[in-house]
C-alpha cells in the first residue's frame, strides 16, 4: 500500500500493545497535576510563572499543549512557553495543527516579516486567524527555531476516509469515545454512517502531527506541538501513536490540557493528560447554534 512519507498504518494488533503501554505511561513522568495559570496570565507575570511551570515539568523531548481554539489565553501562553524555552536554548521546533506536514519556517530569518513567515507556512487564516497564532509562530521565529506543520494535508484526508484499517488501531473503549466525540463536535448532525470516516481522519491527523515530532526531535531539547485539547489526550490523540511509533521514548513526552475555568471535564484523568492548566473562563458561546440555523439565545 502507497503510504504518505512517516506515516504509518497500523494492522489490527497494534492497539493493544499501544494500549497498554499508554496505560503505564503516567508512572514514568511527574506527577499529574493541575495548576493555576490565571494569576500570570492577568498582569506582568506571565513569562515567571511559565518558568516555573516549566521547571516542574522537566526536559521532556515533547511538550504537548492542547488549546481551545477560540480562547485568547491560551494563544497567549503558548506564546510565553515558546519563549521561555528558546530564551533557554531547549526549543529544538514548534510544531503546530495549524500548519500542513510538509511545510516549515526553515531558511527563514530572525528578522523575517510576518507575511512571509504565513507564506512559509501556506497559512490558512480563516480557519486559524494569524491574530491569535502569529504571536506563537513568530516567538520561534526570531528565537531563529523552525515553525513545523504537523496536520495530515487535506489532499490526503479524503483519501484516509476510505481506509478501513483505521478502524482497528484503538481498543475498543477508547474507540467508541472517539466516535462520540466527534458526535458531539458535530453538535449530533453528522450522520452517523459519517462517524467513522471522520474518526479515520482523526487519528490519521494525530498519527501525522506524531511523526512529525519523532521527526524534529533531538536529544537535549523540546519539540512544542501546539493542538487542540483532543489532540494531546494520551488515550486516543498524538501521544498514542507517539507510543506506538517509539515505545522505547515513551517517557519523553509530556501533555498538558489547557481548560477555561469553569469547563468540564477539568482534572488530568478527565482530560487524558499529565496535566492541566487553568486560564480564566471565557464567555459562553453557542458552537451549535449554525447546526441548528439559529442564532444562540
Amino acid at each position: 500500500m502507497k503510504t504518505m512519507r512517516g506515516l504509518y498504518y497500523p494492522n489490527r494488533r497494534t492497539w493493544l500493545s499501544a494500549a497498554l503501554a499508554v496505560v503505564a505511561l503516567p508512572a514514568r513522568h511527574v506527577r499529574a497535576s493541575t495548576m493555576d495559570a490565571r494569576a500570570g496570565l492577568a498582569g506582568s507575570a506571565l513569562l515567571p510563572w511559565v518558568r516555573e511551570s516549566l521547571a516542574v515539568i522537566g526536559r521532556p523531548r515533547w511538550l504537548l499543549l492542547g488549546e481551545q481554539h477560540d480562547a485568547d489565553a491560551h494563544q497567549a501562553l503558548q506564546a510565553a512557553v515558546v519563549q521561555v524555552l528558546a530564551e533557554q536554548g531547549r526549543l529544538a521546533a514548534l510544531v503546530l495543527e495549524m500548519a500542513e506536514r510538509g511545510v516549515d519556517t526553515r531558511g527563514l530569518a530572525p528578522d523575517a516579516t510576518e507575511a512571509t513567515a504565513q507564506a512559509a507556512l501556506q497559512w490558512n487564516d480563516r480557519s486559524w486567524p494569524w491574530r491569535r497564532y502569529g504571536p506563537v509562530v513568530m516567538a520561534a521565529v526570531r528565537a531563529g527555531v523552525p515553525v513545523v506543520g504537523g496536520n495530515l494535508p487535506r489532499a490526503a484526508q479524503r483519501e484516509v476516509m476510505g481506509q478501513s484499517h483505521w478502524d482497528t488501531l484503538l481498543p475498543p473503549p477508547a474507540y467508541d469515545t472517539l466516535l462520540r466525540a466527534i458526535d458531539e463536535g458535530h453538535c449530533g448532525q453528522l450522520p452517523r454512517s459519517q462517524w467513522g470516516p471522520m474518526a479515520r481522519i482523526q487519528l490519521a491527523r494525530d498519527d501525522a502531527m506524531a511523526a512529525t515530532l519523532l521527526d524534529e526531535g533531538r536529544d537535549g531539547a523540546t519539540v512544542v506541538l501546539v493542538a487542540g485539547q483532543q489532540h494531546v489526550r494520551r488515550d486516543r490523540g498524538v501521544p498514542f501513536h507517539l507510543q506506538r511509533r517509539a515505545p522505547d521514548r515513551a517517557g519523553a513526552l509530556h501533555s498538558v490540557a489547557f481548560v477555561s475555568a469553569g469547563e468540564a471535564p477539568a482534572t488530568p484523568h478527565e482530560m487524558s493528560t499529565d496535566a492541566v492548566w487553568l486560564t480564566p473562563a471565557t464567555p459562553p458561546v453557542d458552537h451549535c447554534a449554525a447546526f441548528r440555523g439559529r442564532a444562540p439565545t
